[in-house]
């Protein structure tokens, strides 16, 4: 899903090859967006669907994931990948689309707590197309109290689905937590370079990997942490699967 000026048509582009690149045989590549600009033939584009929200609600929470949900999408049929377009894919993909029955998501729980119930997180998911249509339906009959209850649409995802189950831990990682150095040695050590075992790296918040591809003069990292100029890795990636450094 594409929305708002945060990600260019570049990002979409380069997901797609990625995918290409990374899943076997042959698949469908979508694109909800509110601005097809830019975007590569191959990538199927549609409006995003109407739910009965607001533009406030389009500006914290990415609560328009959830109409991804509803029982007609576009005639769209079978099991669909979910994946946001910050994400890069680094190993092979066929594996998210045989993994589980059902509704399976990102548990970002082992990421920062040693203990506790999983976090989800709605940054790539796999699901049945039209079989989660009650998360739709319930929104759209108490929008204000359960956005307001839940802030953000994971939580509502995480509260109201009637079943998740997780990834393995070691399919995806996250930026943050994972690859950037500890505080000090960041001044002086590039991130490190996702393990051979990692399928997707996760990017949340700041910096995003345009940050590493085409840097700020100053810090691109949120202090204390700290990260300046270009990270060969994501360099190397974007290039390679068709993004502008202009």
């Amino acid at each position: 899903m594409k929305w708002g000026r945060l990600y260019g048509a570049d990002y979409v582009n380069v997901l797609y090859n990625s995918s290409r690149s990374k899943i076997t045989g042959d698949f469908r590549f979508v694109c909800l967006t509110d601005d097809a600009t830019g975007i590569n033939k191959e990538v199927e584009t549609y409006p995003i669907p109407d739910i009965g929200l607001e533009e406030k609600h389009w500006r914290r929470g990415c609560w328009p994931k959830i109409s991804l949900f509803k029982e007609d999408l576009y005639g769209l049929q079978g099991r669909a990948l979910f994946i946001d377009l910050d994400t890069v894919l680094w190993g092979e993909m066929d594996a998210f689309f045989t993994f589980s029955d059902g509704f399976v998501a990102l548990d970002s729980r082992p990421w920062r707590y040693k203990s506790g119930p999983p976090r989800t997180m709605s940054s790539i998911f796999a699901f049945d197309i039209g079989s989660m249509n009650y998360l739709v339906e319930q929104l759209m009959d108490a929008r204000d109290m359960l956005i307001s209850k839940h802030d953000i649409e994971q939580n509502y995802i995480a509260d109201a689905a009637k079943h998740i189950s997780y990834w393995p831990d070691e399919w995806i990682r996250s930026f943050k937590y994972h690859l950037r150095q500890p505080l000090i040695l960041d001044r002086f050590r590039s991130p490190k370079q996702p393990d051979p075992e990692t399928k997707a790296l996760c990017f949340h918040g700041r910096p995003r990997p345009i940050d590493l591809i085409i840097p700020p003069k100053s810090n691109w990292d949120v202090f204390p942490h700290y990260g300046k100029g270009k990270v060969a890795w994501m360099v190397d990636y974007w290039l390679k699967n068709g993004g502008s450094i202009q």
